[in-house]
């Protein structure tokens, strides 16, 4: 209809100035202005963009392995900032930061924290370079204790596939202590058949043994004892252990 119009009113503005128009003149189509159609919205798999545990901590850090999976719009690119909070719900919140670093460049990496206070517990998130939150990863990072005890074993007796074990509790801090924990890794298949005077957790090769009801209160100076049976095929020489009160 518009093509018809145009043509028409060009062959009337002819015939009133005597201008020669050809048929082909007469039909021209005018350009019009178009939008472009928008690109197809990109479909994300059904995937976490990154993931992160803590990978290790001191006294005063935390350090935070990470890896991203996905580029955007799916997922983020390095380098990823690290951000911790006082409590889950700062976290969830995204309110009021204590402490945060940044990742280098590589997609898989880790990220350490540092200026934090001993044997407390902060929640961590991540955002990218233009500030974009990501929803999904939070999670707990508990710094360590200061160390206030000492652990020391001594191998008592030995044969093929067993072993009996002392270990010495003692207060090393400045201040007398109400509880104890003795933890160490094993090195081979050591395990443990019983306990004596403490209260034992074992998870794969890490034990942890805690103070019994009533050895738990160590004077300044003061120690204590728990004792230990284990089966081996091979007795070690010594046991290296952390204490904490």
């Amino acid at each position: 209809m518009l093509r018809m119009f145009l043509a028409v009113t060009t062959l009337a503005l002819a015939a009133v100035t005597g201008a020669t128009i050809t048929a082909a003149e007469a039909t021209l189509t005018p350009t019009l202005a178009t939008t472009p159609a928008p690109g197809p919205t990109p479909t994300c798999p059904p995937a976490l963009p990154i993931s992160a545990n803590v990978s290790g901590v001191t006294t005063t850090s935390v350090t935070i392995s990470y890896s991203i999976f996905f580029r955007p719009p799916c997922g983020y690119d390095p380098p990823m900032t690290v951000s911790l909070f006082a409590s889950r719900e700062d976290a969830q919140q995204w309110r009021t930061p204590v402490a945060s670093a940044v990742s280098g460049p590589e997609r898989s990496g880790t990220v350490t924290i540092g200026g934090l206070t001993p044997d407390t517990e902060y929640w961590y998130r991540f955002t990218d370079p233009d500030g974009k939150r990501d929803p999904y990863s939070i999670g707990p990072a508990r710094t360590a204790a200061l160390t206030s005890c000492r652990a020391t074993a001594t191998i008592d007796a030995r044969w093929g596939n067993g072993f009996v074990a002392t270990v010495t509790v003692s207060n090393t801090g400045t201040l007398p202590l109400d509880h104890w924990r003795v933890s160490w890794r094993w090195s081979g298949d050591e395990q443990i058949q019983t306990v004596w005077r403490g209260v034992a957790e074992t998870v794969g090769a890490d034990v942890t043994v805690r103070n019994a009801p009533y050895n738990g209160v160590l004077a300044l100076d003061g120690a204590t004892t728990f004792g230990l049976l284990g089966t081996t095929s091979a007795v070690p020489d010594g046991l290296t252990m952390s204490c904490a009160g």
